[in-house]
């Protein structure tokens, strides 16, 4: 089974359950690895009210040093962050990087420049009065940015700006195409999330069609839930695997302090 990398902790304040109760549903759906990346802290504080503060980073390693106790010996559990780009933010988060040995750090773009976390529900009518190709241009102007930093080794939700269904329409490729050059010539490890399944737009992040393009680029996949709750643990994995498949997949990555190695889907 495919490792869970992108799953979250009540820090972040809009996640719940305990570490034992994680574990368990990652022992239950089969997990051979589950990775703890709650969205990383922001300066200067507070930024939002969806994230931990620097001052909760102990509290995170704590968290995770109970899941470890609670998977003994039956599941590997893995250390990371989901860390937001934005503007000016590479000191940051080398500065994260080196504060303690990650396994990895997954970048996301969440916002359009500093004001407006898109994919927040409290934002939702701001969309009817938003040129949606606009949007989309910035976003993906943004994420592009983002990976060509060389600072994440996983990128999250690709195509979260679509999470409420606003989007441009006809062919997106033409969208994507950019996207897929910058991260095949990062090197970056490409998330197929199942969340989106469970949003208005009703479709895994990054859509079938980004997917069939990064098959087609070389580019490193994992699948993950972006879990807010045990329940959410592992959610929609068969179905991921039957997609990327269908993309043109044939193994997912896991990945240990950094290094990869490759399971067949």
């Amino acid at each position: 089974m495919p490792a869970d990398y992108h799953t979250h902790t009540p820090l972040c304040m809009h996640a719940e359950g305990e570490p034992e109760e994680f574990v368990a549903a990652a022992i239950a759906a089969g997990l051979d690895e589950y990775g703890i990346a709650c969205h990383a802290p922001v300066k200067p504080e507070p930024f939002d009210d969806w994230r931990m503060l620097v001052s909760q980073l102990p509290d995170y390693f704590s968290w995770i040093e109970r899941a470890r106790a609670a998977a003994g010996d039956k599941l590997a559990i893995r250390c990371g962050l989901e860390c937001d780009w934005l503007a000016g933010c590479e000191d940051w988060i080398s500065e994260l990087r080196a504060s303690h040995p990650w396994d990895y750090l997954i970048g996301s773009v969440h916002y359009i420049g500093d004001q407006w976390d898109f994919d927040n529900p409290k934002w939702l009518g701001r969309w009817e009065k938003t040129d949606v190709d606009q949007v989309w241009q910035q976003y993906w102007a943004t994420y592009i940015q983002m990976v060509d930093s060389g600072l994440f080794d996983i990128l999250g939700h690709a195509d979260l700006i679509k999470k409420f269904a606003y989007q441009p329409a006809g062919d997106l490729d033409h969208y994507y195409e950019p996207v897929i050059d910058a991260i095949a010539a990062s090197g970056s490890i490409l998330e197929i999330n199942t969340a989106g399944w469970h949003k208005p737009c009703a479709e895994a992040y990054p859509s079938a069609d980004f997917l069939t393009l990064a098959a087609d680029a070389g580019i490193d996949i994992v699948i993950s839930s972006d879990a807010h709750a045990p329940a959410e643990i592992a959610r929609d994995f068969a179905k991921a695997r039957q997609l990327a498949k269908s993309a043109g997949f044939s193994q997912t990555v896991k990945i240990n302090r950094g290094q990869r190695s490759y399971e067949a889907l």
